[in-house]
């Protein structure tokens, strides 16, 4: 079977690998379709700042064996499989903080996600770490499932209110998964920000409030002439480039909150007005993966059709064109999500 790996910095290889054996309490699924996100082509192009290298986190298939003792599981079912799943029971789960919990980090998919074949270990499928989809859901949208989930966790981290209104910096998938929530949510004003013309354009087509040039000199003074002068109630950074923090801080009201959702590289640095935060009384919080209690949010509102995925589609690629897909993904040219089929 065919996996992609980093082999070296921006450089994907895809190998033959041996299939997997299954132990107890595991399953094997066929992928059919894994999407790439920013963590991803962070693993790739830029300095990861977490310990897994594993390409693949957002993979849907068919489960092709199941292992000894699996009884909620068989043959031919279509799911999703979430690569890590918490202890829920020490200290940080039941402080809220399962993405902190140490056994999320050790709970991989083997070899990866973007595999043509890959084990869920016994622990993820014990613990919600895999999800039916029905028939109606595509493999392309369950593998959405992941990213809308991360979102739908960084949304339980502040406190908004119907009629509030948002500032996304960096419109791309997950971006845009921001502003369907928004809107899921009934906001009253959605601005976005980007310097990728074809996503300023794209979001136009969701009914937004304005599309702004990240580098634009009035982008500020647009943002405070719709809100009578006070800001965004809530600043969300979709985007690594921490240019768009101090944008944030800049416009958002007085009290509201920045979240920071985008991956920054390993030891990003950057020189902040501590003084305007703390007398602006910004809250600024950040949100890390998700849980299997988020996906399973996030498949609800695929499934109940609040939020329609199949839309931010743009590009497919087969996994022998990893690397092409990668590179697409990266310069983001004319393009949303990408999806990697088998």
């Amino acid at each position: 079977m065919k996996t992609a790996f980093v082999k070296e910095p921006s450089i994907i290889s895809v190998n033959d690998t041996e299939k997997p054996s299954l132990e107890t309490g595991d399953i094997l699924v066929q992928m059919h379709a894994c999407g790439i996100c920013g963590s991803d082509l962070e693993k790739v192009f830029g300095q990861y700042g977490q310990p897994s290298m594993r390409l693949g986190h957002e993979p849907s298939g068919i489960i092709l064996e199941v292992g000894p003792e699996v009884s909620e599981f068989k043959k031919g079912d279509r799911v999703f499989t979430h690569h890590h799943v918490p202890c829920y029971a020490c200290h940080l789960c039941t402080h809220g903080n399962e993405t902190m919990c140490s056994k999320y980090y050790e709970t991989n998919l083997s070899p990866c996600g973007l595999s043509e074949e890959y084990v869920v270990p016994s622990w993820n499928v014990a613990h919600g770490g895999v999800i039916k989809i029905s028939d109606s859901t595509s493999f392309e949208e369950a593998a959405m499932i992941e990213p809308l989930a991360c979102c739908v966790r960084a949304w339980d981290k502040f406190s908004y209110r119907e009629g509030d209104s948002a500032a996304i910096f960096g419109v791309g998938p997950t971006g845009m998964m921001h502003v369907m929530l928004a809107q899921s949510k009934k906001f009253s004003k959605i601005f976005c920000f980007d310097v990728n013309e074809f996503r300023l354009d794209f979001a136009k087509k969701f009914n937004i409030t304005e599309s702004i040039n990240s580098t634009s000199k009035d982008r500020k003074q647009k943002v405070l002439a719709q809100t009578d002068d006070m800001g965004v109630d809530v600043a969300i950074i979709a985007t690594s480039n921490l240019k768009a923090l101090e944008d944030a801080i800049e416009m958002v009201r007085k009290g509201g909150f920045v979240m920071m959702f985008g991956v920054p590289s390993k030891n990003s640095k950057l020189d902040l007005d501590m003084n305007k935060i703390y007398s602006k009384e910004i809250t600024l919080v950040t949100s890390y993966a998700a849980s299997d209690k988020d996906t399973k949010e996030a498949l609800e509102l695929i499934e109940s059709h609040q939020i329609n995925l199949k839309q931010l589609i743009t590009h497919t690629y087969p996994i022998l064109d990893s690397q092409k897909a990668f590179d697409h993904a990266r310069s983001g040219k004319n393009a949303m999500k990408i999806i990697i089929t088998k």
